[in-house]
């Protein structure tokens, strides 16, 4: 498949009708090698903007068995398949609507990337199974209670999920999709830029422009009743890696974690102008054991740009709109 163009910022009435559109050229891998650079205080220089699509799926697909690792022959079957399959214009609304999903616009405005980011068949590299840890008995009960929940909220034609209704964290652009932390490959705006100072390196997300400044100072993280979007983060480094530990975050967390998920991140800055980034999850709330997954990420010689989903729009208005109107020919 031909390498795509072009990289967007969409934001999409729940018809489909398009409000707000930022364009930018796709990321281009910049070349580098030899030496780890280095900032004039010592640690490695990993500021820039790094590109993290990926079509190395979260978890080893079911069928892969123990299979870690994928051939060069294996990889590119594997691109050539999943390209297909993740394709908009080839995907029937209806039969998307009656699935539970929504799709707002065609594959142009996509960009999950056309290779997989390493040989790995998972992005998750422990378990060494490459699987998810199965939920605790708690969130499994908070995970049925809140479908439950949800039954009867909005309509079938636009979502049976209920999400108009619900107006959670995501639905509003507050968080979600890929813009962590932490941060995994996802439809559009795989890019992060990273800027240091000797106390602090600050993470700008391209999704949902979230800017995460992080210090490196040695103070300690807030009490346990203050609460954000992101969490509070606090850096160290640990040798030539940089740790990022994340608490306190509220209720909208990833991937259904509970209030009380410690995420820890590591970057590591390799030779070739690779970017190791690795996640490790605990939340005995959530999953019966921690669980960790790793993203290469390329550096790129793009630019950011700006991410606006209801800002300066009237997606949410007319969506509730939209709602009220249908209820009313129901009547």
């Amino acid at each position: 498949m031909k390498e795509r163009v072009i990289r967007t910022v969409v934001s999409a009435l729940a018809a489909g009708v398009l409000m707000s559109v930022i364009v930018g050229a796709q990321s281009k891998p910049a070349s580098s090698g030899g030496p780890v650079p280095r900032t004039p205080w010592g640690t490695p220089d990993l500021q820039g903007v790094w590109d993290f699509r990926s079509l190395t799926p979260m978890e080893r697909p079911k069928e892969l068995g123990d299979k870690a690792e994928f051939s060069a022959t294996e990889a590119t079957k594997f691109e050539e398949e999943a390209t297909r399959r993740q394709s908009r214009d080839k995907e029937d609304p209806k039969k998307a609507a009656a699935a539970g999903r929504v799709i707002p616009y065609n594959d142009f405005w996509f960009d999950f990337g056309t290779k997989v980011t390493s040989t790995r068949t998972s992005l998750v590299i422990d378990p060494p199974d490459g699987r998810i840890p199965a939920l605790t008995a708690q969130a499994q009960a908070k995970q049925k209670a809140k479908a439950e929940a949800r039954k009867g909220v909005g309509t079938d034609e636009i979502s049976p999920n209920g999400w108009i209704d619900e107006l959670s964290g995501p639905v509003r652009c507050l968080v979600g999709f890929n813009a962590g932390p932490p941060f995994t490959p996802s439809a559009y705006n795989n890019n992060l830029q990273i800027v240091q100072t000797r106390d602090h390196v600050v993470i700008f997300m391209e999704m949902i422009h979230h800017a995460r400044v992080v210090p490196l100072d040695g103070r300690p993280s807030v009490p346990n009743a203050m609460r954000s979007w992101m969490g509070y983060s606090r850096g160290r480094w640990e040798g030539d890696t940089l740790v990022v530990e994340t608490t306190n975050r509220r209720d909208d967390g990833f991937m259904g974690a509970s209030p009380e998920l410690k995420l820890t991140e590591r970057f590591t800055l390799r030779n070739g102008g690779v970017l190791e980034y690795r996640a490790t999850l605990d939340d005995p709330q959530t999953w019966t054991r921690p669980w960790t997954f790793m993203v290469p990420m390329a550096k790129s010689d793009e630019n950011i740009y700006e991410y606006a989903c209801h800002e300066n729009n009237y997606y949410m208005a007319n969506m509730l709109k939209g709602m009220r109107a249908q209820e009313a020919e129901k009547k």
